[in-house]
Order: C-alpha cells, then structure tokens, then sequence
C-alpha cells in the first residue's frame, strides 16, 4: 500500500503534509503536492494533515491513475520537506471537482 495525492491539491496545495512525512517523499509543482509511491512507507501520518482530504491510501477504489500521476510528477517535481504557505485561492477552491482539467499545470514548484 502507498498513499496517493488527488485532484483535490490542484490549486490548493496545502503543505501541512511535507513537515510529518518521515521519509520525505513529497515533491512540489507549481499548483500541486505529489507522493512518490515507491518511497512512501505508508505510515499514513500526512493524511490527516491535509486540510484539504487530497491525500488517499492506493486501497480505496479507483486510485491506480492517481498512482501512476504522482510517480510521473514525482520523478519530475523538486522534493519538499518544508512547510509553505497555500496557494491564495486555496479556500474557495477547495473541495471544487474537475480541478485536473482545470487547473493543473505539470510546471515544477521550487521545492525546499
């Protein structure tokens, strides 16, 4: 089992996650978090962390794209390890569908 980030980070990205992840597998985008799945150890100590709920055991139906789309994104992305503040549309977006065609942009973060 691994933990995944979804579609509910997009245009959120809250980091309250990077901070208690003891192996530091989060890597950062421009509008998003990602997991990379084979660094998690599923401790599941971020997933109640996120205020956003974007943050899902691969065990709950239909994760597999969401695992293929943070290993993709994690290969790609700075990793994150320190907290930052949410993007300034992070409250009205949240818990908004449809975010991955919306909003989301492969663009990396700045990591840190």
């Amino acid at each position: 089992m691994t933990y995944v980030v979804t579609d509910n980070c997009i245009a959120c990205k809250y980091t309250d996650c990077v901070e208690v992840c003891p192996v530091d597998c989060f890597y950062e985008g421009e509008n998003a978090l990602v997991i990379h799945p084979d660094e998690c150890i599923d401790c599941g100590v971020c997933e109640p962390e996120c205020p956003a709920d974007a943050i899902r055991p691969d065990t709950e139906p239909d994760m597999e794209k969401w695992v293929e789309f943070n290993r993709k994104y994690a290969e790609m992305w700075p990793v994150i390890i320190t907290k930052k503040d949410p993007l300034p549309e992070a409250e009205e977006r949240d818990g908004e569908t449809g975010k991955l065609d919306k909003y989301f942009t492969e663009a990396p973060g700045e990591g840190g």
